[in-house]
């Protein structure tokens, strides 16, 4: 069964999920970082490569001719990974496929609309059996 993590409170979403990203990378498993909104996968690939200049993490968006070699995905297609390792969810709604991934974080913002979205996503889950970890990073 997926395991669940609740990434709560980010003040700026897309530093958790660099970070994050950046975790999965040095454990050399894979990830898709799901979104289906293009300008926050614009945003998120700018963050991935100008954030950290010391570190790089290979990443490439889904439909990519090389994306089963890369270990970092930024879309919504799960086939485009080699392995279905980890799940990074950006957006508003529950990923169908979560269920293929060893593991699901979610990452849910400070914006009402954002927790909303996140506490609905958790009940989601809850109902359904999947523990659930929680990290609380007000003030981080």
């Amino acid at each position: 069964m997926t395991k669940v993590d609740f990434y709560f409170n980010a003040a700026d979403k897309l530093e958790v999920a660099r970070k994050l990203a950046g975790k999965v990378y040095q454990s050399g498993r894979q990830a898709l970082l799901y979104t289906a909104d293009d300008r926050l996968a614009n945003a998120l690939d700018a963050a991935i490569w100008t954030r950290d200049k010391l570190s790089f993490i290979p990443h490439l968006r889904c439909g990519h001719q090389q994306a089963k070699e890369t270990p970092l995905l930024i879309g919504t297609d799960p086939d485009a990974l080699a392995s279905p390792d980890v799940l990074i969810n950006l957006d508003a709604e529950c990923p169908s496929c979560f269920s293929r991934f060893e593991r699901l974080l979610e990452v849910v913002g400070t914006d009402p609309a954002d927790v909303q979205a996140g506490r609905q996503r958790y009940r989601f889950y809850k109902d359904r059996g999947y523990a659930i970890e929680n990290h609380d990073l007000a003030g981080k």
